[in-house]
C-alpha cells in the first residue's frame, strides 16, 4: 500500500510540472497577443503619423499645447501657438494632428 502511494505521488508531480509549464507558456502567449503586439502596432502608426505631418498641420503636444506647424526639422517641429509666438518641440512630444483642434 505504501509503495502504491509513493508511485502515484511521483507520477502526479511529473504531470503537474508539464501542466504548469504549459500554463506559463499560454499566459505569455496571451500577454503577447493582447498587450505587447497591439502596443507595437500603435507605436508604428503614431510614428507614421508624425512623419506625415507637414507645415500648416494643426497639432496638440503631450503638454496639451495646441498650435500649427510652421517648420519641420529632422527631430523637431516649430509650432506657432499664437500670433508671433513660436515654440520648438521634439517630434516625440507631438501626439495628435487634427483638422479641428484649433479654430481658424
Amino acid at each position: 500500500m505504501d509503495i502504491l502511494l509513493q508511485t502515484t505521488a511521483q507520477s502526479g508531480g511529473a504531470g503537474g510540472m508539464g501542466g504548469t509549464l504549459f500554463m506559463l507558456i499560454a499566459i505569455i502567449a496571451v500577454f503577447y497577443f493582447f498587450m505587447i503586439r497591439p502596443q507595437q502596432k500603435k507605436q508604428k502608426e503614431l510614428q507614421k503619423s508624425r512623419e506625415a505631418m507637414t507645415v500648416g498641420d494643426k497639432v496638440v503636444t503631450a503638454g496639451g499645447i495646441h498650435g500649427r506647424i510652421k517648420e519641420v526639422g529632422d527631430t523637431w517641429f516649430l509650432v506657432e501657438i499664437s500670433d508671433g509666438v513660436k515654440v520648438k518641440f521634439e517630434k516625440s512630444s507631438v501626439y495628435a494632428s487634427s483638422k479641428d483642434v484649433m479654430p481658424q
